[in-house]
């Protein structure tokens, strides 16, 4: 396969199949296009994201392996089982997207920078506010301390980003989520590239057209709610 990078006309909501993403970089598959509501749930539906710094075009993304997470059979540790018991942290749904995208955006440990740019945050906050983009929230004393974001089509998640400001705050934030969604017959979240702490959650690598098979029947089931309730189901983790 010849390594053509295809560039998008953002006139027309258009992608190439992820076939011809390249293999190095990973998945790289177009430049270009739009970050419209149009744009990223026809991208979403085929496995495709965006990802790209402020000095690029918009990127788009199909990786393989694919880091997913199946939250029908996900078994969490038991330390982090341990951690939930205790009721640290109080974990909300969609209390403070924007906040949590922020949170996001900070600057990492490794200095590592962030691919958050001004443009993503304001695209998903769109899609937040037509009930597409969703997070969750870890709070402690009150304080803002950790989250997730993503985005909901069908059953399937997407998770974007998370972040912590208090040891296990993500993870729990994190298993939370797994397990609300688990409840509306979730049968995959996709975690996009797999990095050590996601493994240590219980994810997993899918080969990309095992995914996308996974994803096209995902996407066409019953959705989520569009709203989600503001805080868990009390019942999540009985018997843990």
């Amino acid at each position: 396969m010849d390594d053509i990078l295809s560039l998008l006309d953002p006139a027309r909501v258009e992608f190439p199949s992820t076939q011809t993403a390249l293999s190095d970089p990973n998945g790289l598959l177009a430049v270009g296009g739009d970050l419209t509501p149009e744009w990223l749930l026809a991208a979403y539906r085929k496995g495709i994201f965006p990802w790209f710094s402020d000095d690029q075009p918009i990127l788009w993304w199909s990786p393989s392996p694919r880091c997913v997470v199946r939250p029908q059979a996900l078994k969490f540790s038991r330390s982090l089982r341990k951690v939930i018991r205790q009721r640290r942290f109080t974990i909300t749904f969609d209390q403070a997207f924007a906040d949590v995208m922020r949170g996001c955006a900070g600057p990492r440990r490794d200095d590592s920078g962030t691919w958050i740019t001004d443009d993503m945050y304001w695209a998903y906050l769109e899609m937040h506010a037509r009930g597409h983009a969703h997070s969750v929230e870890a709070w402690l004393d009150g304080q803002l301390v950790g989250g997730l974001y993503g985005l909901s089509i069908g059953r399937v998640f997407f998770g974007e980003s998370m972040f912590h400001r208090a040891t296990d705050a993500s993870k729990v934030a994190f298993a939370y989520l797994v397990r609300q969604l688990a409840t509306w017959g979730c049968e995959l979240i996709d975690c996009q590239v797999s990095n050590p702490h996601l493994m240590s959650l219980g994810a997993e690598e899918m080969p990309r057209e095992e995914f996308e098979g996974h994803l096209a029947l995902g996407v066409a089931e019953t959705p989520f709610p569009t709203q989600w309730p503001n805080v868990p189901a009390p019942d999540l983790f009985d018997g843990d």
